[in-house]
């Protein structure tokens, strides 16, 4: 016969956890609507800017390419891998990983290095990869001074000849409930040939077309990786907020079943102590 003392205890557990993933699920959501305004309000610049680019771009002289868009043989690959600092948050981090370990394998006749920002990234592929840095830190204080700062030393090292090719890999979000997992070029970057017939345009360029795309182009690749982070930092919140919902209710059904057994394991018990007493009854009347 079951411990009736044994599974009050896990009851009480289990009622201890339920509590904890319900507020968790509620902090996840309060938090969400903070960063899914924040990635809302950034997609329409980053493709605003992205736009003005190409505009800018259609009209220039096609020898004056800049040097984030020049490309050359790949012989050296950068992955900018995006996680959380924190679990408990189902498969979000490890589909990154999972992608990360999927993407190496792609492209594993080149030299591939790891730019992990997040520390699940970083446990993930400290021991067997080689790591151009740890952008962890990024979120002790989020903002976009801080992603440029990670992002200004990747330019560097593409201007450098360090890498020939470099992708972010991170979640999207796409609602509370959705997250893809999404790799994307980062550089060199595209420059879109614009096939179809153009409207003929007189505008004037201060200083010039040149200096305009070497300011727009780092701006816009740091947006786009900026975007990436919020982008993760929101389907974080969305998948915390599912994981901790299906725990949540996962644990209801667990005390529920257990709150069954011990009614039957309590009514046993007792049936078992009246069985011994009309036992003794008669035992003392046959006596």
């Amino acid at each position: 016969m079951a411990n009736l003392k044994e599974i009050r205890g896990r009851i009480t557990s289990i009622s201890s956890t339920m509590q904890i993933t319900r507020a968790m699920k509620m902090v996840s959501a309060a938090k969400l609507k903070k960063a899914q305004d924040a990635i809302v309000m950034l997609r329409p610049y980053s493709e605003k800017l992205q736009e003005l680019i190409q505009n800018v771009n259609s009209s220039s002289d096609p020898d004056q390419i800049s040097v984030y868009a020049q490309k050359r043989e790949v012989k050296r690959v950068l992955f900018i891998a995006v996680t959380s600092n924190r679990g408990l948050a189902g498969a979000f981090n490890s589909s990154i990983v999972k992608e990360l370990n999927l993407q190496s394998q792609n492209n594993s006749q080149y030299e591939i290095e790891i730019l992990p920002v997040g520390k699940k990234a970083f446990d993930a592929v400290r021991r067997n990869r080689t790591v151009y840095a740890n952008g962890s830190s990024v979120y002790d204080n989020l903002n976009f001074d801080a992603v440029a700062h990670i992002t200004e030393g990747v330019m560097t090292s593409f201007r450098e000849g360090k890498f020939d090719e470099v992708y972010v890999i991170y979640n999207k979000f796409v609602n509370a409930a959705t997250q893809e997992v999404t790799t994307e070029k980062l550089l060199p970057i595209s420059m879109p040939e614009n096939t179809e017939p153009q409207v003929e345009t007189d505008y004037i360029f201060e200083p010039n077309r040149t200096e305009i795309l070497d300011n727009l182009i780092p701006k816009s690749i740091k947006t786009q990786v900026f975007k990436a982070i919020l982008d993760s930092v929101a389907s974080e919140h969305g998948a915390r907020m599912t994981a901790m919902h299906k725990a949540t209710d996962n644990a209801q059904a667990l005390k529920n079943d257990l709150v069954i057994f011990y009614n039957k394991a309590r009514q046993a018990a007792i049936t078992n102590e009246i069985l011994e007493i009309v036992s003794g009854a008669e035992a003392l009347k046959n006596s």
